[in-house]
């Protein structure tokens, strides 16, 4: 709209900063036209690739994508299309389990013909059945033996003697340390609510109030400080920690109602460690001192995503992740191409190759991917940069946030370039507090710090058994029976024995 001329220069003025005002709303509406499209319509995935080499130069299509020694299509190529991936047989999904053999014989053993006696001359196998049969429960009740010597007994003084009897997971409850595992893993590791556990176990016969499995859950996850304890202990010796971060809702602090927001913290070890672990932290107060209490003076490589928080780690080298400046990138592109998309795609296209790149060098020694690194990713990253700096966006756009992220995070991203077993993403985190997301979506929050804190210390021992590819219900059976044992006054030794990767675990705490 143009502005007539014979009004004055306050008011022309002020027609101006509205125009510029309305510009910007309207480019703010369309940004989040597109992205709420994109998140419900679109591809969900970052591995799609909306631009390759030859989309970004249209021009020298035949060039670019001229191969030489790219073989000619024969008569197989025209007909197949694509080669399908081969079905498992049935013998291979099911060859861990056992087999019992059925053989079904004839009633009578005569002949329908001439009534002679019929002779067996084999069997035939005729198909193989799947077979579940449902969770049991019984009671057992617990005797002990009580002796006494006649010998050295008299009237004034009796010596008895009694059996051993097993160490309660929990003095007072029925639940033993098989039961506390199996609530434990359909809770944490499936993300079945308390409320429909209580529901199935009154169907098995037994009524079991949900209260009454969240106190089962608390007390006996207390077992796993110690071990839990050790474990940071552990981790603090590694070369690399991964970190992350999600919102945890906490209804109820110190006995009154908050509308204050949690966080589950998660910690583990790094892609190429040999110790696998994934250690949860659950607390309400500023996530600076959540990290200072985790991370300590912890001076290795602390890779993250970009959250300000982790700052407060001092003494430890930041190690950003690629795939969080991937993503921002990806936010740019919505369905149809636009000016501002070219320049997201180029970085996504550069983002791309530093991954390609990469991956080739997975299985080398960490000395070796470390000097691979300097002489292939170098290059790549300083185009990279390059290409960053040449953008100029509109402020608030989704390209402004993807430039501005991974020009704050410049050092950090450069720093995977530092350590051989260093990788190029946090998604070794990301991996691991993800269970706790989706088990979140099933129990929506915690109701108490305690509640939260026993879910950080279940979790923390569920997802290190998987890390290390343990059988999850037996190794949290093995726990609630061992540690009862040791007590409150366990040795490091003693604990040693019983982390995830170790070998004097039995057979029962592996999978098959």
């Amino acid at each position: 709209m143009k502005i007539p001329e014979n009004i004055s220069p306050e008011i022309a003025a002020y027609i101006k900063a509205l125009q510029s005002e309305n510009s910007k709303l309207q480019n703010e509406n369309s940004e989040i036209k597109v992205n709420s499209r994109k998140k419900m319509f679109g591809k969900s995935s970052e591995k799609s690739k909306y631009f390759n080499d030859a989309q970004m130069s249209l021009f020298n299509e035949a060039e670019v994508c001229a191969d030489t020694s790219a073989p000619e299509p024969d008569k197989e190529t025209f007909i197949a299309a694509h080669k399908r991936r081969k079905k498992r047989t049935k013998a291979e999904l099911t060859e861990n389990l056992n087999h019992i053999k059925q053989v079904c014989d004839l009633d009578k053993k005569e002949c329908e013909i001439c009534g002679g006696e019929l002779t067996c001359i084999g069997e035939e196998f005729v198909r193989s059945e799947l077979n579940i049969i449902p969770a049991q429960m019984y009671v057992v009740d617990i005797y002990r033996k009580v002796y006494k010597c006649e010998h050295c007994s008299d009237d004034e003084l009796t010596n008895i003697f009694k059996a051993d009897t097993p160490v309660s997971v929990m003095k007072g409850s029925m639940a033993t340390p098989a039961t506390v595992a199996y609530v434990m893993q359909q809770k944490y590791q499936l993300g079945i609510p308390l409320t429909r556990q209580s529901k199935y176990l009154k169907e098995l016969g037994a009524e079991i109030g949900s209260n009454t499995l969240a106190n089962w859950v608390i007390k006996s996850s207390r077992w796993f400080e110690k071990l839990w304890e050790r474990m940071h202990e552990l981790l603090l010796k590694e070369s690399v920690i991964h970190a992350d971060e999600t919102p945890l809702r906490v209804l109820n602090r110190d006995g009154k109602p908050t509308d204050s927001e949690s966080r589950m913290w998660v910690f583990c070890s790094g892609k190429y460690s040999a110790h696998k672990m994934a250690l949860y932290y659950h607390h309400a107060t500023k996530a600076g001192q959540v990290v200072t209490k985790m991370i300590g003076d912890y001076s290795g490589y602390l890779q993250t995503d970009g959250y300000s928080a982790y700052n407060s780690a001092v003494n430890a080298v930041r190690v950003g992740c690629w795939a969080h400046a991937r993503r921002k990138f990806t936010d740019c592109l919505p369905k149809g191409i636009k000016t501002e998309d070219a320049r997201a795609g180029k970085a996504l296209e550069l983002i791309g190759k530093i991954f390609a790149a990469d991956e080739g060098l997975i299985e080398l020694p960490a000395e070796e991917r470390y000097e691979k690194r300097q002489e292939i990713l170098n290059p790549l990253l300083d185009d990279y940069w390059k290409h960053i700096e040449s953008i100029y966006a509109s402020r608030g756009s989704n390209l402004a946030k993807a430039v501005t992220y991974s020009v704050n995070q410049k050092k950090q991203l450069n720093n995977v370039l530092l350590s051989g077993e260093l990788e190029l993403t946090n998604n070794c985190a990301e991996r691991a507090v993800k269970p706790f997301v989706i088990g979140r979506k099933n129990w929506l929050f915690s109701d108490t710090d305690k509640g939260a804190d026993a879910s950080a210390r279940c979790y923390s021992i569920i997802e290190s058994a998987n890390l290390n590819d343990l059988n999850v219900f037996g190794y949290l059976s093995y726990l609630l029976t061992e540690l009862p044992k040791l007590g409150e006054d366990s040795s490091d030794e003693q604990l040693d024995d019983l982390l995830p990767w170790s070998e004097s675990l039995p057979d029962y705490c592996k999978n098959v």
